[in-house]
């Protein structure tokens, strides 16, 4: 298993597992806010949409449906 932090809460999931699974595994359904306010959260899981975008240890903008999880990554959706 591998250990990341959402939102600062510590998260165990299988090796291979994509940001954006583990995301949902969390419980978490809104990875962002649109400029409107509205929740946005993934919608084609291949990187084509960027509705899945969150904060990946520090640098905002990661497509999370692209990125596979690897030990203590830090992850901030909205």
């Amino acid at each position: 298993m591998i250990g990341l932090f959402i939102n600062e809460a510590h998260v165990r999931v299988n090796p291979g597992t994509s940001v954006a699974a583990a995301i949902l595994i969390a419980g978490r359904e809104a990875f962002r806010t649109s400029v409107s306010g509205q929740p946005r959260g993934p919608l084609c899981g291949m990187g084509v949409c960027f509705e899945c975008r969150v904060t990946l240890n520090g640098v905002a903008h990661a497509r999370s449906c692209q990125i596979v999880c690897e030990e203590g990554m830090q992850v901030r959706t909205t």
